[in-house]
């Protein structure tokens, strides 16, 4: 009898496409249900694409980890912004958002049955890959506020575990784990011989003074930190599809494998739209996050008249989220 592979039954059908659905549906509805910014591109990403368009060439297959203008422009934002220096032991692989680079870098590091660590409350998606790789996820749990607990961390690492996953600014949580916290995490990774994969596709979204840090900046890391980063949030580019992920050398090819298979090249349209959102950098951003600072506040301070207790709310420094 024909039927789906046991390994995707077994994967929970994910809630966004769901709500999606329902607000398809339902045109009048509000969604609060998916991680978006209300903002588009910069308009010289949009003017980027005329560039690409005059290049017949462009309409074929391009290099596998993304082209070397939008690589180069990463490395440059890379190293001024998130202090992470690539050199002979690191490189950058472009793909089609962290969502992709996540689900191939899995492939790269783990084999059926064996571990990585997922910190509540985790990304839902990310528990989703591992399943389709039989990779069995090891959920810990956080201390107050969602802040890392290491000796959880530590007592749930074992023989099988390939990686500790960590998200900060978190999603859903929106908690941001301080740079003391992270770089214990890298060292313990270091100490275990695991992979840290440290997502941070919101790294511009940090309020209150906290300040983002990327574990990817101990010149020490490079062979066994793995760093994903999209421009999905900061830059309105939902839809366009473009991340990117910094990995040790010694996974490229694996990685390489993965992304000939599932999409050959990343969209080079996509790509070149990258650059020129990148041309346009933090100065775009930074009106952006200062109006959805002001809805934050203005969110907390009505989430902060509850007097009949029922809700609790972390008082989230990052992302999108409160998590109620």
């Amino acid at each position: 009898m024909t039927k789906p592979a046991l390994r995707m039954e077994q994967v929970q059908a994910p809630v966004i496409p769901i709500v999606g659905e329902l607000l398809r549906d339902n045109p009048a509805a509000i969604s609060l249900g998916q991680g978006v910014v209300s903002y588009g591109p910069p308009q010289e990403a949009i003017d980027a694409i005329s560039h690409f368009l005059r290049q017949p060439e462009n309409h074929k297959y391009k290099l596998v980890d993304g082209i070397p203008e939008l690589k180069q422009a990463l490395s440059e934002k890379l190293t001024n912004e998130n202090k992470i220096s690539l050199n002979n032991e690191s490189d950058i692989i472009v793909s089609a958002g962290s969502n992709m680079a996540f689900l191939m870098v899995l492939m790269a590091i783990a084999d059926p049955g064996d571990e990585i660590i997922l910190l509540q409350p985790y990304y839902f998606n990310h528990e989703m890959a591992a399943q389709m790789c039989n990779v069995h996820t090891v959920a810990v749990p956080t201390g107050p506020d969602y802040q890392l607990d290491l000796d959880r961390i530590h007592d749930s690492i074992t023989a099988k575990t390939r990686a500790v996953v960590t998200v900060s600014p978190n999603n859903p949580s929106g908690a941001v784990y301080p740079p003391e916290a992270l770089a214990s995490i890298n060292r313990l990774c270091s100490e275990k011989g695991i992979y840290h994969i440290s997502d941070e596709a919101y790294e511009y979204f940090c309020y209150d003074g906290v300040e983002h840090f990327s574990p990817g900046a101990d010149s020490q890391s490079a062979a066994h930190t793995i760093s994903l980063f999209s421009l999905s949030k900061a830059y309105g580019f939902a839809s366009w599809r473009i991340g990117y992920a910094v990995v040790p050398k010694h996974l490229v090819a694996a990685i390489k494998k993965a992304q000939d298979t599932n999409l050959i090249c990343p969209p080079v349209i996509s790509q070149y739209a990258a650059v020129g959102a990148l041309r346009a950098g933090r100065p775009f951003v930074e009106p952006k996050l200062a109006a959805l600072a002001d809805v934050r506040r203005r969110v907390l301070s009505i989430l902060s008249e509850d007097r009949n207790g029922f809700y609790t709310f972390s008082e989230s420094k990052g992302a999108f989220y409160f998590l109620i």
